[in-house]
């Protein structure tokens, strides 16, 4: 056990120092090590890991590691497989943290984030048109996800809006079912429910700044992009502890670096109140998908075959696509700001989609326009 325990470090380590352009990589690599190379679980049983992994808030990929983990070597097997997975990636993220916090206020990187943050805007477009177009045609899910975009840009909390998407979905299920004229009453009075603040601005604390990504990761379907809209409505609009542009650069920094996105609670912690700040940050982004993962892997079944809770969950997953479509309006106001970034992003873009260019080749391609700039400009 203990020879298996270390290979599965060293295995995990290296998916998460290589992992680079989202979950998708990394179900791909993971499949790759421990289905068709090492032969630890079949085919069949890594697509059943990856189903469970996908009811389960927060980060998907580090989830799917731990199932991995635990049907190879138990709960030990669990702990270190999602520890490694993600060690490489928050390590990586300090790394840039730090030089972030010391030389953030220099004119070079300065330049050089001008033209990153056009880049993000068009990766957060090409990320949200990517979960929308298979979803599309389903016009129920499509009006959630567009009421949630309006409720969260007139100020209503993001978690809310993601129970309140996934009790919508919910009740008109029901209401189709039984034609129950109060519960049609009942959905049409939850967006007075919705208007709702529960944060209010406090000087910074780590116990606070912990609850809130605690809360993140407790609550959080979808694409880790979801992510950015509770650091934005916590930490940008109601505590006011971080700007928009520190939301772009922590934005830039998580696509980079390799493995998951939900890595950028690392380089938010860091930036607001050093290597305390960030761990614990770290800590309370990924403790809940744990616990809520021992949890799943005892009450898979049936929560696999309900109805209701698939139908509360597809409501869910809708409200996180009108979440990601509100943060990147806000992102897309404070970094298109003239017709060159305009130009950036809509290169960036097509990029993208037209060709597959991945994330960290855009950034890096980003920081060459922003440095070529700034040796035009002086």
């Amino acid at each position: 056990m203990k020879n298996k325990l270390i290979r599965m470090a060293l295995a995990f380590l290296k998916l998460g120092f290589t992992a680079f352009g989202g979950p998708a990589t990394s179900y791909a690599m993971m499949r790759e090590e421990f289905v068709l190379r090492k032969k630890w679980l079949s085919e069949e049983e890594f697509f059943d890991y990856l189903g469970i992994a996908n009811l389960v808030p927060g980060p998907n990929a580090t989830e799917l590691a731990m199932l991995i983990g635990y049907h190879s070597a138990g709960v030990w097997g669990f702990v270190v497989a999602g520890v490694c997975l993600v060690f490489p990636a928050m390590l990586t993220v300090l790394g840039f943290a730090w030089s972030y916090v010391q030389f953030g206020t220099l004119p070079v990187l300065d330049g050089v984030l001008y033209a990153i943050k056009p880049v993000v805007v068009a990766i957060l477009l090409s990320a949200l048109w990517g979960l929308i177009k298979p979803r599309v045609k389903q016009m129920v899910g499509m009006l959630v996800a567009v009421g949630v975009t309006a409720a969260y840009l007139l100020g209503v909390s993001p978690i809310l809006l993601m129970l309140g998407g996934g009790l919508l979905m919910l009740l008109i299920t029901l209401f189709n079912k039984t034609g129950n004229v109060p519960m049609l009453l009942l959905v049409g009075g939850m967006p007075g429910v919705l208007f709702n603040r529960l944060a209010e601005r406090t000087a910074f604390n780590l116990s606070r700044l912990f609850w809130v990504f605690l809360k993140a990761g407790a609550l959080m379907y979808g694409s880790g992009y979801v992510l950015l809209a509770f650091i934005h409505e916590d930490l940008v609009v109601q505590l006011q502890w971080l700007n928009e542009s520190q939301l772009i650069d922590a934005v830039a920094v998580g696509q980079v670096t390799p493995g998951p996105l939900f890595t950028t609670a690392t380089f938010v912690g860091y930036v607001l109140g050093g290597l305390p700040a960030a761990l614990l940050a770290t800590l309370g982004m990924f403790l809940p998908s744990m616990i809520i993962m021992v949890i799943m892997l005892m009450v898979y079944e049936k929560v696999h075959n309900s109805t209701t809770i698939s139908k509360f969950l597809t409501g869910v997953n809708f409200a996180a696509l009108g979440l990601m479509a509100g943060v990147t309006w806000e992102v897309a106001r404070t970094a298109v700001l003239d017709p060159l970034t305009g130009v950036i992003a809509a290169i960036a873009l097509l990029l993208i989609v037209r060709f597959k260019v991945s994330a960290p080749w855009l950034i890096l391609g980003g920081a060459a326009i922003g440095l070529i700039r700034m040796a035009f400009t002086g």
